[in-house]
This record gives C-alpha cells, structure tokens and sequence, in this order.
C-alpha cells in the first residue's frame, strides 16, 4: 500500500478539521469537495460565505459537509483578536492593528484558528508565497517546546530498488533553511525523526550527512555535522542517529559496514538530514526526477502546530493529499 493510501486512511480515522484560508482559489473549493467526498477531514474555507457559495454554484459544485467562516462575522474572531494582540504586543501590535491583521490576512486567520484550537491544521499557499504562510505560522503558532527552528521534510516514496532502500525515505531541510548551523541541524533532525514516526509510520534512523565519512576529509562544513550530533546526544534523543555521513555510507549496507563499522545506522539510513539547502533541495529533485519516485511535501516542522504549504503551482490532489498529511502530522485532537 503506498504511503499516500495509508495516511489518508490514517486521515478518515482522525476525522480533524482542517482549514484551508485560500477560498478564492478555484482548486482550494474543488479541492474541498474532494476532501470531503473521501471522508478526509472537515474543511473550512474562510471568507464571506455568500461569495463562496455563489463560487462554488459557478463551478457546480456542492458544499455541503464543508465549513465556511467569515472573519467579519465569526463569533470566535474577538477572542482571535485579543489572542494575536497578547502575542505581538511585544513588537508593538494594538489590538485595532490585529483586528485589521486578521480581517485582511487569511493566513494569519486560519493560523489563529490552530492556535485557539478551532482547527487541527493549516493548509495554504495556493495564492500565496511561501514567507506569508510562514509569517502567519511563526508569528500566531510559534514554534514547539524545546524547538527554535522552522524546516520542512519531503516524503520520498521509492518505485526502483526498494529492497535495498526501503519504500519512503524522509529529506531534510529541502526548502527552508539555506545554511542551517549546528543547532538547527540537529532541531530539523529531531523534527524528521517524528515525521518519520508520525505522518510515515517507520522506526526512524537518521543519518546527518556530509562529504566526509567518520573523518575521511576535514573541513569547516564538516565541524558544523558533527557538532550537530553531539547537540543531538547532549539532548538524550531517544531515536538512533548518526552524524558525518556520505550518501553512499547512509544508504548502503556494505560501504556502511566499511566506512562506518561501529554504526547502527550507516547504511540502514531512512532519515536524510542534509547539510545545506542547496544539497536538500538538489538531493529531492535528482531523486524525484532520476529514480521516479513521488515526493510529497514540503512538510513544514517545528511549528506548535501543523501548518504546511503549497506551491502556488498545485494541484487539486497536491492540495487534498497534503489535507491528509497535515492531519496525521495533528494526530487526534481532544
């Protein structure tokens, strides 16, 4: 069963509601309609309802099963409105600013639905970049306890060679952090091993990796991948982990054994950390691309709560499957 299929059911025996902000979108309302044709979660479209039926009757669709709030009338938004007030007095936000925020900016609304509870989930950026989603995200939801730093995974699922390296392996930072330092990568490497658990269901085993292999080749790049290990150790991380890895000694179970002997990692990796953004991001795409292999996400973690993003470029699958994604990152919700 690929990975998609098993969060997905995964998705309909969690039953969250999950808000997508961006109801002018025509693929967000198909996109809804989908969700709950196949009992995925319960979404929300925020905006003026009138409009958005009169959207969806254009499109000759149906919404029903699918929430519609309007910020301008929701019983809920005053309490949003002082909430965001408390959480940016600090950098000067009055509450007639939030008001303003929050009637103006639907990723800041449906941020503030997650953090009030109302809502399990985020899904947005159909119709907007990547920084306002994540603006909405970092400033309303912040990030999780004991986690500074805001990354992404991507979901690799294999077709070729998959009795060598599993079915999924999990990339990480693909899409956020361009030079991460020793602490952030180790954050993204404790927020991927719980991807890996949570949304993938696998036992996680990280590799942190480089161009080096156990001191093979001495470099400055190289210290930042090992200080991150020896953050991860000082944190009594309780998955298994190895830090200054090649690919090829993550991955494949002789020149593990040969690179790394004393490894309980090296070459059984399903975690792969990268060093940079430019070795993620080029790392995904040459998989995706080369291996024919499905990649979904970017998952956005270590936020308090899930919020992810979409390209703007998406489709209406993109947007239902990272609906059921962002679900099984919520879990259930009390």
């Amino acid at each position: 069963m690929s990975i998609i299929v098993q969060i997905r059911e995964k998705a309909k025996a969690l039953g969250n509601k999950i808000v997508l902000p961006e109801a002018t979108d025509e693929r967000v309302v198909r996109a809804a309609v989908g969700i709950v044709a196949d009992q995925l979660a319960t979404p929300v479209l925020v905006g003026d309802e009138g409009t958005i039926r009169n959207f969806a009757k254009e499109l000759g669709l149906s919404l029903d099963g699918v929430e519609i709030v309007d910020p301008k009338t929701y019983a809920r938004t005053d309490a949003y409105v002082e909430k965001l007030h408390e959480l940016r007095a600090a950098k000067g936000m009055t509450a007639e600013k939030a008001r303003e925020v929050l009637l103006a900016d639907v990723n800041f609304f449906g941020a503030m639905m997650v953090k009030m509870g109302d809502v399990a989930g985020m899904v947005s950026g159909s119709d907007s970049p990547t920084a306002n989603v994540l603006r909405a995200g970092i400033q309303v939801v912040g990030t999780k306890p004991g986690i500074k730093t805001v990354s992404s995974v991507f979901l690799m699922e294999l077709t070729q060679n998959t009795d060598t390296y599993g079915d999924i392996l999990i990339f990480g930072d693909c899409a956020v952090i361009p030079e991460p330092t020793s602490e952030q990568l180790a954050d993204i490497a404790s927020e991927a091993a719980e991807t890996a658990k949570n949304v993938a269901g696998i036992v996680p085993k990280v590799a942190l990796m480089t161009f080096s292999t156990k001191g093979s080749a001495k470099h400055d790049s190289v210290d930042v991948v090992k200080k991150a290990g020896e953050i991860l150790r000082e944190r009594n991380v309780t998955f298994e982990f190895e830090e200054e890895l090649q690919a090829d000694a993550a991955l494949v179970k002789a020149v593990g054994v040969k690179k790394a002997p004393n490894s309980t990692v090296a070459g059984s990796a399903n975690v792969l950390i990268f060093p940079n953004l430019a070795a993620g991001n080029i790392g995904y795409k040459l998989v995706q691309r080369l291996a024919n292999a499905e990649a979904y996400g970017p998952l956005i973690q270590g936020l308090g709560a899930p919020i992810n993003d979409l390209s703007r470029g998406c489709s209406v699958d993109d947007i239902i499957n990272l609906t059921a994604i962002t679900s099984a990152q919520a879990g259930k919700q009390n």
